[in-house]
């Protein structure tokens, strides 16, 4: 029984399971608004599911891919996947079971939801490799949890709707805005090891900037969001706050690199809750 708790704490360190918290509360947030209210616990559970399930195939794919790269940086060379506490036998098996769990539940939703199951999963996947030659990798990140609103939206109408595009646009320029700041820690290694990232590519000072852009990208996007979901007023103090709440990971990350990880989980991770509550008191 040990043994097996052990395994488990290291598959969920391998994919940092709590971070499910930056794709969780946009799924519901669009489920909410699609719904105009609360959409039933059968669609509550399938949504924790098809969330848990595409996150830990993404980090998974990631943390497998990646191995060779995160044996090099001092920053990662102790994760499970690559300190031999996860065997790569397991991470094969890890991804193939919740490439699984999501097409099931996906088929579970809705018709949509199960023709969208595969192509969503290839783009999730798509990330490590996109790093490899590409700066826009951080968009491709971004796009990967701007795809949990989407799919949101597609469980509770079987169809997509332009609010939901937006909402998805905002996630995008978020989660790529914050990705930005993050990857800030690992400039050298990246200029070292030829790995394509805008900090590599355009050095600190510029990443910052284009960061900036990215979250003003946002907060206009979740803006023309409520306009065109027809939300009212906790809708607006919501983007408001988050305005006020991306201000601050700014000011954290210009005053103090090493306030990076402070700016990266906790403020984000808050927002999205933030955000929720807020959208949660404007439907009910």
């Amino acid at each position: 029984m040990n043994s097996i708790k052990i395994k488990l704490a290291n598959l969920s360190e391998m994919v940092m399971l709590q971070h499910s918290i930056f794709s969780l509360p946009f799924i519901f947030i669009a489920m909410l608004v699609a719904g105009k209210g609360w959409f039933g616990w059968r669609l509550f559970f399938l949504g924790i599911l098809a969330s848990i399930s595409a996150r830990n195939f993404a980090m998974g794919v990631n943390r497998y891919l990646d191995r060779d790269i995160d044996a090099l940086n001092p920053r990662t060379k102790n994760r499970p996947s690559v300190d031999g506490r996860v065997s790569n036998t397991t991470m094969v098996g890890f991804i193939i079971i919740n490439a699984f769990i999501f097409i099931a539940v996906a088929y579970f939703i809705n018709p949509l939801a199960l023709k969208l199951s595969v192509p969503i999963l290839a783009i999730l996947g798509a990330y490590t490799l996109f790093k490899r030659f590409s700066s826009l990798a951080h968009l491709i990140l971004g796009v990967s949890l701007g795809l949990a609103p989407i799919a949101g939206v597609v469980a509770i109408l079987g169809e997509i709707t332009p609010w939901s595009l937006y909402l998805a646009s905002g996630v995008m320029f978020w989660v790529a805005g914050f990705d930005l700041l993050y990857s800030l820690q690992d400039i050298e290694f990246d200029k070292k090891h030829n790995l394509h990232s805008i900090p590599s590519q355009f050095g600190a000072e510029n990443t910052m900037k284009i960061a900036k852009l990215f979250h003003l990208m946002t907060i206009i996007l979740w803006s023309v969001f409520i306009a065109d979901a027809g939300l009212g007023l906790y809708a607006i103090v919501a983007v408001v706050l988050s305005a006020i709440m991306l201000s601050y990971e700014h000011y954290l990350v210009n005053k103090d690199f090493t306030k990076i990880d402070k700016a990266f989980f906790t403020v984000n991770g808050y927002l999205g809750m933030m955000f929720l509550f807020l959208i949660i008191l404007e439907v009910l």
